[in-house]
């Protein structure tokens, strides 16, 4: 069981997931690091709106900075993060039939 902290916790990291343009982020940081460039243009959002979503996944551990150079770029944190993702993104893609069978 989760105390009130870390309950607290895990419902703002919900909640930054929530956000389409984080999730799209979050998303495309999953399997390979990725610089605010790459991600803003292969998202078609600006590099300070890319910028300003990546700061908040990186404080919240969802995301870690890699960096090559003096270049940094953007991965999921850990296998946690990419397990969640993974998982979720699965089940939306499964068939609405095949999920009212199993309920």
């Amino acid at each position: 069981m989760l105390d009130e902290a870390q309950t607290n916790i895990l419902a703002e990291t919900f909640r930054l997931m929530g956000d389409p343009s984080r999730l799209r982020i979050l998303l495309a940081c999953l399997e390979e690091p990725h610089s605010v460039g790459e991600i803003a243009a292969s998202l078609q959002l600006s590099p300070s709106l890319v910028s300003h979503h990546l700061r908040l996944l990186r404080a919240a551990r969802i995301l870690r900075p890699e960096r090559h150079g003096k270049q940094v770029f953007y991965v999921a944190a850990d296998q946690h993060v990419r397990s969640v993702l993974a998982d979720m993104v699965a089940h939306v893609r499964e068939p609405a039939a095949t999920a009212r069978q199993v309920a």
